[in-house]
């Protein structure tokens, strides 16, 4: 029997779980515990400036709260409002973001304060559908904007809303189709409490953070929907929410060559598009495999520098982990009387500014374990 089928058969009384009682209690228990239960502090939570919960919400696209939690507060305070964002010189924000990952983020943030300080005169969009139009900005994003700052009746959802309610209803559709996406949305929409939308879109989200965590980790006997739960009661905790793709993780072996001429080292900036676009690194040598350093001594991007006769020493490597594909970066280092012209889009820096410019988190490590920062 396949997993679906499995999930079909114990899930038979779906119907039934959908009643208009069970999702009245869904969202009086929700809120009743959100009002005397939910200890779970972070600084947007009470926040009403839609500038910094803007903020606070792009940091948390594909990140934790912990560990967005230090980004927040560095971004806030370098840059307290939007024309303070706006004047900034890309470097320095991405400089903030470092280590925070997906850094198209950053600079659709960037974008976005310009546009919003510039073309806006400082006045942030206050409608679900011009909030919608920002760039970097989705439908979730828009949804909690709108309700944590204006308290529009938007319901978010995101990956704790459809764990939550796929368990507590018993909802059996995978999540990442079209049809699954419509249906947790439309049921989000319904159980939102209209007259105080941002209490209870941060009841829902907190309690899937805290209570109703991924897989069999879940803290089910402090969960105040578990009477009701058809998940808890079928045993079924662990199987919900329901995935239907598996993404497909393709490795990719980067070979950093590290060549430093006295006091100074060759950087390049990523410029095309692809990870860790704007982010500095030094000379690339990607590769169908990983390399030695006599491999590498063979390969065409080695031969063009013209230091043919020298070899790489090997310094290392370290794995970075992203959402399609697993970085493995292994590091050398080769040492020259003086600088010489490497073709590409790079330049000799100091190895004093170094720590001005925003490098990939592996390159960080790295660099720090190298005493360049």
């Amino acid at each position: 029997m396949s997993d679906f089928a499995f999930l079909s058969d114990s899930f038979a009384t779906f119907a039934v779980e959908m009643s208009p009682a069970n999702r009245k209690y869904f969202t009086e228990e929700l809120m009743r515990w959100h009002s005397t239960a939910n200890t779970r502090s972070l600084p947007w939570k009470e926040e009403k400036d839609p500038y910094k919960i803007w903020v606070s919400e792009i940091i948390l696209q594909q990140t934790r709260a912990l560990q967005g939690l230090p980004y927040y507060l560095k971004f806030t305070e370098a840059y307290p409002s939007v024309h303070a964002m706006a004047a900034t010189k890309d470097e320095d924000a991405f400089r903030l973001w470092q280590g925070l990952g997906y850094y198209n983020r950053c600079k659709n943030m960037l974008a976005t304060a310009r546009h919003i300080s510039g073309d806006l005169k400082g006045k942030f969009p206050d409608t679900y559908e011009d909030i919608l139009t920002l760039k970097g900005i989705g439908p979730y994003t828009a949804a909690a904007i709108a309700s944590f700052a204006y308290g529009l009746p938007q319901a978010v959802v995101d990956g704790n809303v459809y764990r939550v309610l796929s368990r507590y209803f018993g909802i059996d559709t995978p999540f990442d189709t079209t049809g699954g996406k419509k249906q947790f949305a439309e049921l989000a929409k319904e159980l939102l409490d209209k007259n105080n939308s941002a209490a209870y879109n941060q009841a829902i989200m907190d309690l899937g953070a805290t209570v109703c965590t991924p897989g069999a980790s879940a803290d089910c006997p402090n969960c105040p929907l578990q009477k009701k739960c058809v998940a808890y009661k079928q045993d079924m905790v662990a199987l919900l929410p329901v995935k239907s793709k598996k993404t497909e993780v393709k490795k990719r072996f980067f070979h950093y060559l590290l060549i430093q001429a006295g006091n100074k080292v060759w950087i390049q900036k990523r410029s095309g598009k692809d990870i860790w676009q704007n982010l500095h690194e030094p000379y690339l040598v990607e590769a169908e495999q990983p390399l030695d350093s006599s491999d590498l001594k063979k390969h065409p991007l080695f031969k063009q520098l013209g230091i043919a006769d020298l070899t790489p020493e090997y310094e290392g490597s370290l794995s970075q982990r992203l959402t399609h594909r697993i970085i493995e970066s292994r590091f050398f280092s080769l040492s020259i009387p003086k600088p010489v012209s490497i073709t590409g889009e790079g330049s000799w820096q100091p190895l004093s500014s170094l720590k001005k410019l925003a490098f990939p988190k592996t390159l960080v490590s790295f660099l720090e374990k190298k005493l360049y920062f």
